[in-house]
């Protein structure tokens, strides 16, 4: 049986002047939507994800924002040029890992959508925005 849940991904004071946008799809197939310019003022992103208990009793995350294998999953925010922004020196994505989401509530209910929100930094050590996986990564915390 599979349910939703819906992330929030707050983006923290990222790189003015830049593009930021959720990544939709994988390999050269991708879609960047949700795109914005930062001005310096944090940033949110939501999208709606499956999820689905495994063989072996975990939960696994599904969908067309979902990347990376089994035990791995995470969310990308294209940045620059990964966005589709030209007048631009960054081409970065940021990775958001989908591991620490408490799940154990979930019941056969697919009506009910639990939220799930994360606060990120969006500016990274050099200045530029954020890139890679996030670290440290603070999780995810439940909303509803």
């Amino acid at each position: 049986m599979m349910n939703e849940i819906l992330l929030k991904i707050v983006l923290e004071k990222p790189t003015g002047g830049v593009d930021f946008g959720l990544q939709k799809g994988q390999g050269n197939k991708y879609e960047t939507i949700q795109k914005q310019r930062s001005e310096g003022e944090d940033l949110l992103f939501e999208c709606n994800i499956a999820i689905k208990k495994g063989k072996n009793t975990a939960f696994d995350f599904f969908g067309p924002f979902v990347q990376g294998p089994a035990g791995q999953r995470f969310v990308y925010i294209d940045i620059g040029t990964y966005a589709g922004q030209t007048d631009t020196p960054w081409s970065r994505r940021l990775k958001i890992p989908l591991s620490g989401i408490e799940l154990d509530s979930i019941n056969g209910n697919e009506k009910s959508i639990r939220i799930f929100e994360t606060r990120v930094p969006g500016t990274g050590r050099d200045g530029g925005p954020n890139c890679a996986t996030v670290k440290p990564f603070e999780g995810w915390k439940s909303k509803s």
